[in-house]
C-alpha cells in the first residue's frame, strides 16, 4: 500500500487499518511464533536505524474464537476467504420489552388432527376420464356504502319483525280457535249427556210404570191412577150431563179403574217373585263367598273355610234345582244329589224333602209333563231353601239370621228321637230313591247300599254348577 503496510502470507486473518504515518495491523497469528512489534518495509526487509522512520505495524495477537468456522481459498490468487460469521460481530438484539398482558404471558397450545372423508388430489384430463372443468365465475358487484348497508340492515330487521309479529298473531289466533272449539265441544258434550240422561230417565220412568219392582213404583202407579180417576170424574161432572148418563159414564170410569187395579196386583205378584229370586241369589252368593283377611303388607287374602265350602255346595245344588229344560236323566241325577245331601240329618224337614224327591222321581218315570210337575218342584225348592237357611244344616247361614236363634221356633228342623232304622221314613212312592251314586256311602252306618237294577245310580252323572 501507499503507507507501506504489507501483510504476512502466513496470517490466518488479515485486517488493515492505516491512519497517517502509523498503521495498526490486527493480525490473528500464533503468539508463540510471532514477535510483538514488527517493522515492515516495502521490500520485506528490516531498514537500518539511520534511515527515515517507516510506519510501524503493531500486531496484537488475540486468539480468534472463530478459527474453526471454516472458509475457502481462492485458487488463482491464494486469498483466504472466511465465513461472514467470523468476520462480522452479530448485531446485538434489542432489549426485551416488558409485556404485562395475560395473553403475552400465557400461551395455550392445542393440537388437533383431522382425517377428511375424501382425499384431495388432482386429475388431468385423459381419454376415458372426464374432468369437470366448470368453475365458478365471480362477477364484480356494485360497491355498497355504509349508509346503504345500514339501510339494508334496517329493512331486513323490519322484515324479520314483520314476520315475527305475524307468527305471534297466527299463534294467538290458533290458540283462541282451539279454546273456542274446546268450549264448543264441551258444551256439545254436556248437551249430549243431558239429552242421554233425559232419555234414560224417560225410559226408566216408563219401565217403572210398565214393569214395577219396588214399593215406590207401585205407590207411583196408585197415585197416577187416583189422579186419573179424579180428572175423569171432574171432566164428567163438568159436562152437565143428565143423571142417568153421568152415572153411566162414572160406571165406565169405575170399570176401567178396577181393571187397572187388577193389572197392578198382577204386576205385584210378578215383582214379588222376581225380587225373591234376586234376594235368594244374593244371599247364597254372600254365604259362599270366601273370607277376606287383611294382611300386614296391606294385601287382602281370600280364604275358604269349611263353612263357606259347605255353603257353596248347597248353593250349587239349589241352582241346579232351578234349572229348566233338563232331560229326565239330568233331573234325576240332581234329585239324587239333593236327596243324599239332606239325608245326612234326620228331621221332619229332611224327611219331607226326601218324600217329595221320591214322588217327583216316580212321576218322571211315569212320563208326566213338565207343566204338571211345576207345583211339586216349587215345593222341593222351597223346602231345600229352608234347609240351606237353617244354621244346624248350614253353619254359614247363622250370619244372615235377623232373629236370634233362641227366639226362632222351627219344629220341622229339630232332630227326631227315633232313628231311621227303628222308625223308617214313610215312602209314598212305589219306587223310591234308595241309594246314592257310586262314591256315596250311607252316612252314619258307613256301609254301601246295594245298587238295584234300574236305579238312578247307574245313570250318567251331571254337573250341577
Amino acid at each position: 500500500t501507499s503507507l507501506g503496510c504489507v501483510s504476512e502470507p502466513n496470517a490466518t486473518n488479515e485486517k488493515k487499518s492505516c491512519v497517517g504515518e502509523t498503521a495498526l495491523l490486527n493480525i490473528h497469528m500464533d503468539p508463540e511464533t510471532q514477535p510483538n512489534d514488527v517493522t515492515q518495509n516495502p521490500a520485506g526487509e528490516e531498514s537500518p536505524a539511520a534511515e527515515e522512520p517507516r510506519p510501524i505495524a503493531r500486531v496484537e495477537f488475540t486468539p480468534s474464537p472463530f478459527t474453526k468456522e471454516g472458509g475457502f481459498i481462492h485458487k488463482k490468487t491464494g486469498i483466504r476467504y472466511h465465513n461472514n460469521g467470523i468476520q462480522t460481530m452479530p448485531k446485538p438484539k434489542p432489549p426485551p420489552v416488558q409485556k404485562c398482558e395475560r395473553d403475552a404471558q400465557t400461551y395455550f397450545h392445542q393440537v388437533r388432527s383431522q382425517q377428511t372423508v375424501r382425499e384431495a388430489g388432482s386429475q388431468m384430463t385423459k381419454p376415458g376420464v372426464h374432468v369437470d372443468d366448470m368453475y365458478r365465475v365471480l362477477t364484480v358487484r356494485p360497491y355498497v356504502t355504509s349508509e346503504e348497508w345500514g339501510e339494508m340492515m334496517e329493512n331486513t330487521a323490519i322484515t324479520i319483525q314483520r314476520y315475527t309479529r305475524g307468527w305471534l298473531a297466527r299463534k294467538r289466533a290458533f290458540a283462541l280457535r282451539e279454546e273456542r272449539s274446546t268450549k264448543l265441544a264441551l258444551i256439545a258434550e254436556r248437551e249430549h249427556e243431558r239429552a242421554v240422561q233425559a232419555e234414560q230417565k224417560r225410559l226408566a220412568e216408563m219401565a217403572r210404570r210398565m214393569h214395577p219392582r219396588t214399593k215406590e213404583d207401585f205407590e207411583l202407579l196408585h197415585a197416577e191412577l187416583d189422579a186419573w180417576r179424579a180428572q175423569e170424574t171432574a171432566r164428567i161432572n163438568a159436562l152437565n150431563l143428565p143423571e142417568q148418563e153421568r152415572l153411566a159414564a162414572l160406571a165406565v170410569v169405575l170399570h176401567n179403574e178396577t181393571r187397572m187395579l187388577q193389572t197392578i196386583d198382577r204386576l205385584k205378584i210378578v215383582a214379588a217373585g222376581e225380587n225373591r229370586e234376586k234376594r235368594i241369589k244374593k244371599t247364597l252368593e254372600l254365604m259362599s263367598s270366601p273370607k277376606k283377611w287383611a294382611m300386614s303388607t296391606g294385601a287382602v287374602a281370600e280364604v275358604h273355610t269349611p263353612f263357606t265350602t259347605r255353603a257353596r255346595e248347597l248353593s250349587d245344588l239349589y241352582q241346579a234345582l232351578q234349572l229348566k229344560l233338563l232331560t229326565v236323566d239330568e233331573r234325576l241325577d240332581v234329585l239324587l244329589h239333593v236327596k243324599w245331601t239332606v239325608k245326612e240329618f234326620d228331621c221332619t224337614l229332611t224327611r219331607e224333602i226326601v218324600d217329595l224327591i221320591d214322588r217327583e222321581a216316580d212321576l218322571l218315570q211315569r212320563g208326566r209333563s213338565e207343566r204338571s210337575l211345576e207345583g211339586l218342584r216349587k215345593r222341593i225348592s222351597n223346602h231345600f231353601l229352608q234347609f240351606i237357611e237353617t244354621p244346624e244344616f248350614n253353619p254359614e247361614a247363622a250370619r244372615f239370621q235377623k232373629v236370634p236363634r233362641e227366639l226362632m221356633v222351627r219344629p220341622n228342623t229339630r232332630p227326631l228321637s227315633t232313628t231311621a232304622s227303628a222308625s223308617p221314613m214313610p215312602m209314598m212312592s212305589s219306587t223310591p230313591l234308595q241309594v246314592p251314586p257310586r262314591g256315596f256311602s250311607n252316612v252314619g252306618t258307613g256301609t254301601q247300599d246295594p245298587i238295584p237294577q234300574g236305579s238312578l245310580s247307574s245313570r250318567a252323572p251331571m254337573a250341577v254348577h
